[in-house]
């Protein structure tokens, strides 16, 4: 379930609050100053800001400084240019040619989405990409089209095989979302005890982690966040995270002819070529039954749910992904809680692209 892990603070770490649209244009306008087109620099722009909207700022905007870094490095495309490699129908493999993750994967989407309404289903492989932020951006998308979508992707090298002390699989998160009457049910997760991205949101907040999500490359317990990026991020359930880790590289990366396990790279490294991989599955509902009979009997699963007597402690039971849409209502009528270190490296952005 998409629960909100966010680092443990003593003080409120939300320094800055500013309007989405107005972050969004900010975005958009650093990128398109270097090149990438205005459409996609909005898309890229409105994920990151998203990721904020909803509770996720890991995986926010402080990863735009990252993103630039690529760009002006080449080691990311400005534009997209990918290729197809293997078109049959109801499944489509395509080269990214290293093109911005989430302009990919809105391609794929959109592919996978047609392809389903047509076949039933759509299978859409990806190789030769780059990091898209939040893997339920996509799969919502997918969902207010009427079809149930599964993406899986790999990534850099975050954490050991179980029972080893060297990084060599990564978070390799995953997203499947189902439409609900006007919103989504969705689950997103790393397969990691946390995203990597909330351990680089605690050094940006100069906060400690706690000591069950990472140890340091000599295998001890740390809650310095610096220490768990040069160390190893503990996977979830123990075994069971790093097996599903393990087949999330094998969908991502072996089967769509990208690289996997350690010849990832992720968006935090300015240089060498990502070499990402993503498989974005969409199921039509309407070509397994009636969409309203299917609304019907999840708005029952939910309820079933949301009906739930608490646990000790607990005010509410959730449905997998209200979490994040009630953040979104609070921080879109709020504004975006920054920390003031990713506020000032967007001004700094900003400044060198000449905008106010």
């Amino acid at each position: 379930m998409t629960l909100i892990d966010s680092p443990h603070s003593t003080s409120d770490t939300a320094d800055i609050l500013l309007p989405a649209q107005k972050l969004i244009e900010l975005a958009t306008g650093i990128l398109v100053d270097l090149g990438v087109p205005q459409s996609d620099a909005f898309l890229v722009a409105d994920s990151l800001v998203q990721a904020d909207l909803w509770g996720h700022p890991s995986h926010g905007v402080l990863r735009l400084p990252w993103y630039v870094r690529r760009l002006q490095t080449g080691a990311m495309s400005k534009t997209m240019n990918a290729k197809v490699i293997n078109d049959l129908g109801a499944v489509l493999t395509i080269d990214g040619n290293d093109g911005i993750g989430q302009i990919i994967t809105e391609h794929a989407r959109v592919e996978a989405v047609a392809r389903a309404q047509k076949h039933g289903i759509g299978a859409v492989a990806v190789k030769n990409s780059n990091h898209f932020g939040t893997a339920m951006y996509f799969t919502r998308r997918a969902a207010a089209a009427g079809c149930i979508s599964i993406l899986t992707t790999n990534a850099s090298p975050a954490m050991a095989p179980w029972g080893g002390r060297e990084k060599k699989i990564g978070t390799n998160p995953w997203s499947i979302a189902a439409p609900f009457g006007d919103t989504t049910v969705v689950v997103d997760m790393a397969n990691t005890a946390v995203a990597r991205g909330k351990i680089y949101q605690a050094r940006q907040m100069g906060i400690e982690i706690p000591e069950t999500w990472a140890i340091t490359s000599e295998g001890a317990p740390t809650t310095d966040p610096s220490e768990a990026i040069n160390g190893v991020i503990l996977p979830m359930a123990g075994h069971k995270g790093y097996a599903i880790s393990f087949m999330m590289d094998v969908l991502s990366g072996v089967l769509t002819g990208s690289q996997h396990s350690t010849k990832v790279h992720g968006p935090y490294e300015p240089t060498p070529k990502g070499g990402a991989g993503h498989l974005f599955i969409a199921l039509d509902v309407a070509a397994f039954r009636d969409p309203e009979d299917f609304d019907e009997a999840l708005t029952g699963l939910v309820h079933e749910v949301k009906n739930t007597p608490t646990a000790v402690g607990f005010d509410e039971v959730f449905y997998p992904g209200e979490l994040e849409d009630r953040a979104h209502a609070k921080n879109i009528s709020q504004g975006v809680p920054l920390p003031q270190k990713t506020w000032s490296e967007l001004q700094e952005l900003a400044n060198a692209a000449g905008l106010k």
